[in-house]
């Protein structure tokens, strides 16, 4: 999955399941979008239904400090990374 095809992905998922259209790539979702702990865990599950696979405690972890749109596509990036290397 490249870096485009998973911003779009993600800008589906936004507009479809949160009705965010176009956020900013470094919009500070929490803030200008209202985006909350449970439309965290929602996007936690499209996550893992993207890449075919569920994530592990830690990975999840890792998501805690996430706050924009870049942020979340470099998080992805590097689980498809991690999972394609296994």
């Amino acid at each position: 999955m490249t870096r485009i095809e998973i911003t779009e992905r993600l800008l589906t998922i936004f507009s479809e399941r949160f009705e965010i259209d176009d956020p900013g790539l470094d919009d500070d979702l929490r803030e200008v979008h209202e985006f909350d702990s449970i439309d965290a865990i929602e996007l936690l599950r499209e996550i893992e239904l993207m890449l075919g696979s569920e994530l592990t405690r830690d990975e999840k972890k890792m998501a805690m400090e996430i706050s924009t749109l870049n942020q979340i596509v470099d998080y992805v990036e590097a689980l498809a990374a991690a999972r394609t290397n296994s």
